[in-house]
């Protein structure tokens, strides 16, 4: 059960990247919208497409976030936009290791529905996804 929760996760994770597109409020289902509410209330979002989910982006606490819903209102995962430097130091070794001379455009913590967290670094144009300490899983064009 815990392979197949894992894979669904990952999955979820990694699907949207491909085939977002921006919705206007009245686009996206009450259920979602209801559900965003009672974990963010009185946040406004720009909402999107990914493939079956809607991602919902916002600013909280002076934080850049995002947060996936299943079509019935389910949350599936957020993201928190983080400094660079506030990457594992794995992270850090791995991007050396294997894009040498590449910077990091973007860094966030990936929290999934089950409470796991996931970094994710932006480089040369792809989304590198590590585990929580640092370990490379995977990389999705950003």
């Amino acid at each position: 059960m815990k392979k197949l929760m894992g894979f669904l996760a990952a999955t979820i994770l990694f699907t949207g990247v491909v085939s977002a597109q921006k919705l206007k409020a009245d686009q996206v289902p009450a259920a979602v919208k209801a559900a965003f509410a009672k974990h963010f209330p009185n946040v406004t979002a720009k909402w999107e497409k990914e493939d079956t989910h809607y991602e919902a982006g916002f600013h909280q606490n002076g934080k850049e976030m995002s947060a996936l819903f299943d079509a019935n209102g389910n949350l599936t995962e957020t993201e928190v936009a983080i400094k660079v430097s506030e990457l594992p130091a794995a992270v850090h070794q791995y991007i050396q290791k294997n894009y040498p001379g590449a910077k990091v455009k973007e860094a966030s913590i990936i929290t999934l529905a089950d409470g796991t967290k996931h970094y994710e670094a932006e480089v040369n144009g792809q989304d590198l996804i590590f585990d929580a300490n640092g370990n490379f899983i995977k990389a999705v064009k950003a």
